[in-house]
């Protein structure tokens, strides 16, 4: 789990993350940016916010199993959002993921995704201990 905290002397985060994440002794995976797609290519949760963000999650959590991680070694995510005002339930199902100490975090609102009905997109940085690192075959 990354050794996060909530910095002194700056505002608490609001939401399900930390304000800083030391980066642990293991292997750092880089998670490229996870839309809401099914192993299919199907898009799940269309004009959901909820289940986008759920599918997104999940896929995230399958590419960590797959390299013998998992969601408590996520030490950085950045979310992309095309409507900001979804942001509460975004933390409602982040909460269901992650738990103390949460990951670092960033969030942006953008014009728009590589597709127009993805309503969001997260990319994470985990750092898996090596003694449960693998090579997905």
């Amino acid at each position: 789990m990354a050794d996060a905290f909530d910095a002194p002397g700056t505002v608490k985060p609001f939401g399900i993350f930390s304000s800083a994440a030391w980066q642990p002794e293991g292997k750092v995976l880089h998670v490229s940016g996870q839309v809401a797609q099914d192993a299919t290519g199907a898009i799940m949760g269309t004009g959901d916010i909820r289940a986008q963000t759920r599918q997104v999650l999940e896929n995230i959590r399958t590419v960590l199993a797959g390299a013998g991680g998992t969601m408590d070694d996520v030490a950085r995510v950045t979310v992309y959002v095309t409507d900001m005002s979804g942001l509460a339930q975004i933390h409602e199902v982040r909460a269901q993921y992650f738990r103390r100490p949460y990951p670092a975090s960033t969030l942006v609102e953008v014009k728009r995704l590589v597709k127009p009905e993805y309503l969001i997109e997260i990319d994470a940085v985990a750092v898996i201990p090596t003694d449960r690192v693998k090579r997905p075959s």
